[in-house]
C-alpha cells in the first residue's frame, strides 16, 4: 500500500482522518485565542507560551497514569469520549472573566486527558492499515495536521481580531463536538487489543518494558528532544510579533506539510533514512536567524524552512513500530506522543523564561542551539554499541535479541 487513494479507500481511515482534522483545527484556533487572551491580560511571554502549550506539560502525568488504556479501551468509545471532554474543557475556557490562574489549571487538566488520545488514535491507525501502510498513512495525518494548522492559524488570527478570543474558543468547542460525532458515527466498534483493565500500575509496567530496550530509548529521545526544543521557539511567536503570530504559525505548518509529503510519499526508503539527521538539523538551524530580528518575510521563510525538518519523525515512528510488539503498538505510540508533547510544554516554559530575562528573539536562538546539540549527541550515541566483549565484538544479550525485531539498525537519524 503506497498510494494515497488506496489509503482513502481503506475502511475507517477517512472517518478517523476527518475526526482528527476537526480535533486539530479546534486545538489550533483555541490555542491561538487563549495565547492572545493571556498575553493581552498579562503582557507576559512566559504566561502566553504556557497558555498555548501548557497542556503538553500534563502529558507526562497522563502517560504515567492513563496510557495503559490506549490498548485496553474500545477505540471508538475512547476517541468520541475524549473529544467530548475537550469540548467541555474548551467551553469552560470561553467563560469571560476567568482568572489567569484558573485558565492555566484548566489547560493542565486538558493536557492530562490528551495523553490518552494519541495512543488510542495512532494505535487504531496501526490496526486499520497493513504494516507497510503505516508510514504513508501517518504521512497523510501529518499533512492533514499541517493543512488544518495553516487554516486554523490563518482563520484564528482573523477571528481573534474581528471578533474576540472568547468567541473563537466557543467555535473551537463546536469543532471538538464535531470530532466526537465523526468518531462515533464513522468508526466501527472494535474490541480492545489487550485484555484487562487499564490502571496506573499497568501503565508503569508497560512503560518500563518499552524503555528497557536501548534502541527504543534512542528512538524515543530522538522523537522528543530536537522536536520539543524547536516547539519552544514556536511558543514565542506571539510575544516575538503579536501582529504576525498567525502568519508565522501558518508558515511553520506549511513547512511541516512539505516535509511530511516529501518523506512520506516522494523519497524512497533508503534515501529518507539517510536524510533523517540532516532534517533534524534543518529543523533547528533557521531559528538562529531570529537572533538578528529579521523582517517578517525573512522570519516567515525561516519558520517555513525549519518545519520541513519535522518530516524526520515519520522515519522514527516507522522504526519504533518495527521495534515494538503489535499488541503494545497503541501504548508505544501513545508514549511517543505524550513524551513529545511533554517536552514541547517544558520547552515552551523554558523558552518563555529565557525570553523574560532576555528577549523572544534571543530565546529562540538559545532553543535552536540546544536542539542542534541534542541531535548531534543522539546521532553519535546511535552509532556507538552499548558495550563490547574483549576483542571488540559487540555483545547482545538474549533479552536484547528477543527485543529487537530488526537487526542492529541505527536508531537515530530520525525525528
Amino acid at each position: 500500500m503506497t498510494g494515497y487513494r488506496q489509503l482513502l479507500r481503506t475502511p475507517e481511515f477517512t472517518p478517523l482522518l476527518l475526526s482528527s482534522a476537526a480535533h486539530t483545527t479546534a486545538q489550533t484556533v483555541a490555542g491561538l485565542a487563549l495565547g492572545t487572551l493571556v498575553h493581552r491580560a498579562t503582557g507576559s511571554p512566559l504566561l502566553s507560551a504556557v497558555s498555548m502549550f501548557g497542556p503538553s506539560l500534563a502529558q507526562v502525568l497522563g502517560a504515567t497514569l492513563l496510557l495503559s488504556g490506549a490498548d485496553r479501551l474500545p477505540p471508538r468509545t475512547a476517541l468520541a469520549g475524549l473529544s467530548l471532554a475537550f469540548a467541555t474543557v474548551t467551553a469552560v475556557l470561553a467563560v469571560p472573566g476567568l482568572p489567569v490562574a484558573a485558565v492555566l489549571a484548566v489547560v493542565l487538566a486538558q493536557g492530562l486527558i490528551a495523553a490518552l488520545g494519541g495512543g488510542v488514535r495512532w494505535g487504531l491507525l496501526n490496526e486499520i492499515l497493513p504494516k507497510e501502510g503505516y508510514l504513508p498513512g501517518r504521512s497523510v495525518f501529518n499533512m492533514m495536521g499541517g493543512l488544518t494548522q495553516i487554516a486554523g492559524y490563518a482563520l484564528g488570527g482573523l477571528l481573534v481580531t474581528a471578533l474576540s478570543p472568547h468567541t473563537v474558543l466557543l467555535l473551537a468547542t463546536l469543532l471538538h463536538a464535531t470530532a466526537s460525532a465523526t468518531a462515533r458515527l464513522g468508526l466501527t466498534a472494535r474490541p480492545t487489543r489487550v485484555l484487562g483493565r487499564p490502571s496506573a500500575a499497568e501503565t508503569r509496567r508497560v512503560n518500563a518494558v518499552l524503555w528497557s530496550s536501548r534502541p527504543r530509548r534512542l528512538v524515543y529521545l530522538g522523537l522528543w528532544l530536537p522536536n520539543g526544543l524547536i516547539v519552544g521557539c514556536e511558543a514565542l511567536f506571539v510575544s516575538y510579533d503579536p501582529g504576525a503570530a498567525g502568519t508565522l504559525f501558518a508558515c511553520a505548518a506549511l513547512g511541516m506539510l512539505a516535509g511530511d509529503l516529501a518523506v512520506g510519499r516522494l523519497l524512497p526508503p533508503a534515501v529518507r533514512t539517510r536524510l533523517a539527521t540532516p532534517l533534524l538539523l534543518l529543523l533547528a538551524t533557521p531559528y538562529l536567524v531570529f537572533a538578528l530580528r529579521p523582517p517578517l518575510p525573512v522570519a516567515a521563510l525561516c519558520a517555513t524552512l525549519a518545519s520541513v525538518g519535522f518530516g524526520a519523525s515519520l522515519v522514527q515512528q516507522e522504526r519504533l513500530m518495527a521495534l515494538t510488539p503489535t499488541e503494545l503498538s497503541g501504548h508505544a505510540l501513545g508514549l511517543h506522543s505524550a513524551g513529545m508533547l511533554t517536552l514541547q510544554g517544558v520547552s515552551a516554559v523554558v523558552a518563555g523564561s529565557v525570553a523574560q530575562l532576555t528577549s523572544p528573539a534571543t530565546a529562540m536562538a538559545v532553543m535552536a542551539t540546544a536542539s542542534i546539540a541534542a541531535t548531534v549527541t543522539l546521532a553519535a550515541a546511535s552509532r556507538r554499541p552499548s558495550w563490547r566483549r574483549p576483542g571488540g565484538v559487540p555483545a547482545v544479550s538474549r533479552r536484547r535479541r528477543r527485543d529487537r525485531t530488526v537487526s542492529v539498525a541505527r536508531v537515530l537519524p530520525a525525528k
